[in-house]
């Protein structure tokens, strides 16, 4: 997700009023103020990933860096990837259904929610019999200093806001879509090995990885695209649909902080080209919820992912021919 203290901060500094100082009275840079307001998370070793796979071996192209990691709350947050990972998380081979997710955490492209929308919602889906892969993905780099990595977040929310009619398409990665892509190559190939069906492999992103799932599922060449799109509170902008467009399973609070006055003309594209479309507009939740608050309709949200699946017959395996 993106933060809920980015989300705070371009929501009252965007735009910000002109008010009238005396000449003793210094200018003051309202996104720095609202960045030294809110305590710094808690820098914290990289957790251990046995299980990663790189995303593209010894051979992903660029600079490597060092990644950074923090804590907050419950939320373990990633900055500086520059090499993408896939961390496979399986269902009981007795539950196991033979669809996979391949899940793109959030974070406005400069930071990644590995735990709330990443790891919670591959168990999640992993105790239903859906093979799940978190997908760390690469972003665009901030500086080390993380009052400095704050501020550059806060200003680059600011900037893409203040152009409500782009849906947030100043942040987007080049690098993050073809990362998904590669996602959807590598399970595929290793199908077999996880007992999956190659034809039943999909994504779901949640902000800045609902634009890169949507990226994938609109990519040109059909065969590399995701079997389905799971778009957990992305811009709800208009795109152009293709004719053999996945199915799309879309989700969002209408009182998000950053995506609610979009309307829903992606969802009306989905229709206009008559492929299978699924609209949940939550009425409270927020940007960011993840799986969701206990007593609020947004912790339905994997419940209603998975019968969406079952509904389009992506938990079953097709009848012998």
């Amino acid at each position: 997700m993106i933060t809920r203290m980015l989300i705070l901060s371009a929501l009252v500094l965007t735009p910000v009023p002109v008010v009238a100082q005396s000449s003793a009275a210094p200018a003051v840079d309202p996104a720095e103020a609202y960045a030294r307001s809110v305590p710094l998370p808690k820098i914290i070793p990289a957790p251990a990933d046995p299980g990663a796979i790189p995303l593209y071996g010894n051979g992903t192209p660029g600079k490597a860096s060092t990644e950074i990691w923090t804590q907050d709350g419950e939320n373990v947050i990633v900055r500086n990837v520059t090499r993408p990972t896939l961390t496979p998380v399986l269902p009981d081979p007795a539950k196991a259904t033979g669809a996979a997710v391949i899940i793109a955490p959030g974070g406005g492209f400069t930071a990644l929610s590995m735990e709330t929308e990443g790891f919670q919602v591959a168990r999640a889906l992993a105790s239903r019999g859906i093979a799940a892969f978190v997908l760390k993905y690469r972003l665009v780099a901030t500086p080390v200093d993380e009052y400095e990595s704050r501020l550059f977040s806060i200003r680059r929310l600011m900037a893409a806001l203040a152009a409500p009619a782009s849906g947030g398409e100043a942040l987007r990665n080049r690098e993050s879509m073809e990362d998904g892509l590669a996602a959807l190559k590598l399970v595929r190939s290793q199908a077999a090995k996880w007992g999956l069906d190659p034809a039943r492999v999909g994504m779901m992103g949640f902000s800045a990885g609902a634009m890169t799932s949507l990226a994938t599922g609109l990519a040109p060449d059909p065969a590399t695209r995701p079997a389905f799109i799971g778009f957990i509170y992305g811009p709800q902008v208009a795109v152009s649909v293709p004719a053999d467009a996945p199915p799309l399973f879309n989700a969002i609070a209408l009182d998000d902080e950053i995506f609610r006055s979009n309307g829903f003309a992606m969802v009306e594209g989905w229709q206009q080209a008559k492929r299978p479309v699924e609209l949940h507009a939550y009425g409270r939740g927020g940007h960011g919820f993840g799986l969701g608050k206990a007593g609020t309709t947004p912790a339905l949200l994997i419940e209603e992912f998975v019968a969406w699946l079952s509904m389009q017959g992506f938990l079953s395996a097709p009848a012998a021919k």
